[in-house]
C-alpha cells in the first residue's frame, strides 16, 4: 500500500448545530476552523467539512445498490477502522439507539474481502459507512 495523504470532503447539512452535535459529540471528531456557515473536523486525520445549506431538503430515501443481500445507500462515505475501533463505534452507536440503515454485521463472511460494516445517517440524511477488516491485506482482495 502506498503512503496515504489526507483527503478533503465537504458535505451539505441543513442545520449546523445538529451537525456540530452529531459530528462533534456523537462521533467525537475534533472541531477545527468554523464560521456561521461551515465547520471543519478532523475525520480520522482527514479534513471533513460540513457546509450549511439552509434550503437543503432532508431526504429519507437514498438510492441504493444490492451488496451481500443488503441495499447499500448511495452516495455514502466513511473510513476503514481497526476491528477494535469499529466494535467500539458500533457499541457507542447502539447505546444511543442509532437507527442504522444496515445494522453492524460481517459482510462477505468466509470470502475474500470479509469485513465488518455498518451504515447510518447524520441528521441531514448523509449516509455514512464504517468498516473494518480482520486482515487489512483483504481491503482490495478479489
Amino acid at each position: 500500500m502506498q503512503n496515504l495523504m489526507p483527503f478533503h470532503l465537504a458535505v451539505p447539512v441543513h442545520d449546523l448545530e445538529k451537525a456540530r452535535w452529531f459530528y462533534g459529540t456523537v462521533m467525537g471528531f475534533e472541531e477545527g476552523r468554523s464560521s456561521d456557515h461551515w465547520i471543519d473536523y478532523d475525520f480520522f486525520g482527514h479534513q471533513f467539512v460540513v457546509h450549511l445549506d439552509e434550503n437543503m431538503q432532508v431526504e429519507s430515501n437514498l438510492a441504493s445498490n444490492p451488496v451481500d443481500g443488503h441495499d447499500v445507500p448511495i452516495p455514502h462515505f466513511g473510513v476503514v477502522l481497526t476491528l477494535e475501533d469499529w466494535n467500539d463505534l458500533a457499541d457507542k452507536l447502539r447505546a444511543i439507539d442509532t437507527k442504522f440503515i444496515i445494522e453492524p454485521y460481517i459482510r462477505f463472511k468466509g470470502e475474500p474481502g470479509e469485513q465488518a460494516t455498518m451504515f447510518f445517517k447524520d441528521p441531514s440524511g448523509n449516509a455514512l459507512e464504517f468498516k473494518a477488516f480482520k486482515d487489512m491485506a483483504m481491503l482490495f482482495a478479489k
